[in-house]
């Protein structure tokens, strides 16, 4: 299966440039005119020049952004057939891939990947005389207006903000100044290598709640390589997990309609209607297109249909500094209710195959057990060579026993 849970993404190699150019060529063939962005990846202008040359070659227009956000590509698509952005997200520099969306912004549902994979076989080259054209788009103005549009600051703070050399760099430093935000930047160069590790994770990002405490921020933002992730720390230099994340924004917006994935923690049915799909934000986007006001992943993907159905990074940091600017978030975090939850990863080159022999039906939607003291779940990873196991309980002693539970039926599948 080309497709994972968050489009196309391999290490980079000559499959990959083979992929980009076969998909330009059927995304061109498909769609009139389609939208082309990259990240800060070194091969993204290889890739994209790929994924060009096979929209023109296959009758189609191609609108070049440059470097781009992923979000400002998904709300730009609005006036166009398709788009197709080049990133990895948060993998490490060594990958890279394609993401591809719908004028809704909506990631290429499952059906449509399916199409795509069939299309990916089928030669669309047209003749000399019937070639594509080019042009240049600016995708980020348009995002970035429709930003400040909605979000409405009651005083002016400071923030920290660490784009980890990726796309972000593009837009949040600059939308946080213009609503009357001193941003406080770290790593927002474009650079094309990640000093962090990309992945939003507070351990990946151990001296952010300390530049918050010394700099008097009011919170601090971060984003993985593209920009459709953001997470965040509130004012005391504490770093606010991803299922509280889910519940503030939650509680701010009012929404009482919520979609999220299997990974996500059972306080979020607490204050709202849940509806829950398998891991990877294309199938929260795909379940929000026909129910539900807010969506989003604990690994830090939030969706917030008002603006597109793509995890919209910049636009989250945006609000979550609308609601550090009236809320003091650390006392509305303090009142949430917490269960103990436990996220583990290990390394395997066999992940899909270990899942397959488990008896998962699809390996990177996994196994998933819950009973009336918590729940377990263990998957494959769609977008790296690894198998995730998360497991929580209503206390540390199920936490541990849905963890145990787990881990046991995991060696099973790897001695079988």
């Amino acid at each position: 299966m080309l497709f994972g849970s968050s489009g196309i993404r391999r290490q980079f190699d000559k499959e990959l440039l083979r992929i980009a150019l076969r998909t330009g060529s059927a995304l061109g063939a498909k769609s009139s005119e389609v939208l082309v962005g990259i990240d800060t990846r070194t091969t993204s202008p290889l890739l994209a020049h790929l994924v060009i040359s096979g929209i023109l070659g296959s009758g189609g227009i191609a609108y070049s952004c440059g470097m781009v956000p992923t979000p400002s590509i998904a709300f730009a698509t609005r006036k166009m057939s398709s788009a197709c952005m080049i990133t990895a997200s948060h993998n490490p520099e060594e990958y890279n891939g394609l993401k591809l969306f719908n004028p809704d912004g909506s990631s290429f549902t499952r059906r449509q990947q399916n199409e795509m994979e069939r299309l990916l076989t089928v030669d669309h080259w047209v003749d000399w005389k019937t070639q594509g054209t080019l042009r240049s788009y600016d995708a980020i103005s348009q995002h970035k207006r429709a930003i400040l549009d909605n979000i409405n600051i009651a005083h002016k703070f400071s923030a920290v903000i660490d784009c980890g050399n990726g796309a972000g760099c593009m837009l949040t430093p600059h939308i946080l100044s213009a609503l009357g935000i001193k941003p406080v930047c770290l790593n927002c160069n474009p650079s094309g290598y990640f000093s962090r590790p990309s992945e939003p994770l507070a351990e990946n990002l151990p001296y952010i709640g300390k530049m918050v405490k010394s700099t008097g921020a009011r919170c601090a933002v971060v984003h993985d390589g593209d920009a459709d992730r953001m997470m965040a720390w509130d004012k005391t230099g504490k770093f606010i997990d991803g299922d509280h994340m889910l519940l503030l924004f939650a509680k701010y917006l009012g929404a009482q309609k919520v979609v999220t994935n299997d990974d996500a923690s059972m306080m979020i049915e607490e204050v709202a209607d849940v509806r829950r799909t398998p891991v990877g934000d294309s199938y929260v986007s795909e379940e929000l297109l026909s129910w539900g006001d807010f969506g989003g992943e604990p690994s830090g993907a939030w969706i917030f249909p008002k603006i597109s159905y793509c995890p919209d990074g910049p636009f989250a940091a945006a609000l979550f500094c609308e609601i550090a600017s009236e809320w003091d978030v650390s006392e509305e975090l303090a009142a949430m209710p917490e269960y103990p939850i436990i996220r583990q990863s290990f390394q395997s080159e066999k992940a899909r195959e270990t899942l397959t022999t488990l008896g998962a039906k699809n390996p990177t939607e996994g196994i998933r057990f819950e009973n009336e003291n918590g729940w377990y779940l263990i998957r494959a990873s769609g977008t790296e060579p690894k198998i995730r196991v998360t497991a929580e309980g209503k206390t540390r002693g199920h936490v541990k026993a849905m963890l145990e539970k787990g881990r046991s039926l995991l060696s099973q599948g790897k001695t079988a």
